[in-house]
């Protein structure tokens, strides 16, 4: 297993991109994603169309938990988002900016 780790001033999905091709895996499994975001945009599918997507955008401090998988060096992600109120919000990920803590991500290469 390989942890990576993404830091205050980072960007998630760029950073484990880039981490990810420096080590070489190309295919592999997001067994454990976890850390907290500052702002993020995640996707859910229209309810009755399932080939379509809404993207939403938020800027507001996230926990975050998830796993993926990794596919011909693109990673997908899907993730459960903690916000005040205890409030959650889950769906696909397209990016998440790290500014305050950190998101580790525990990766098993195929």
């Amino acid at each position: 297993m390989i942890l990576f780790s993404v830091q205050p001033g980072q960007e998630v999905m760029a950073t484990l991109t880039a981490a990810l091709a420096e080590r070489g895996v190309r295919d592999g499994a997001v067994v454990s994603l976890i850390g907290a975001v500052d702002a993020c945009c995640i996707s859910n599918m229209v309810a009755d169309d399932a080939s379509k997507d809404i993207l939403t955008e938020y800027a507001q401090p996230f926990e975050l938990s998830g796993t993926g998988e990794i596919k011909d060096g693109k990673v997908h992600l899907h993730v459960v988002l903690g916000r005040e109120g205890d409030a959650a919000l889950a769906g696909h990920l397209h990016w998440a900016n790290v500014e305050t803590f950190f998101v580790n991500a525990y990766v098993i290469s195929l």
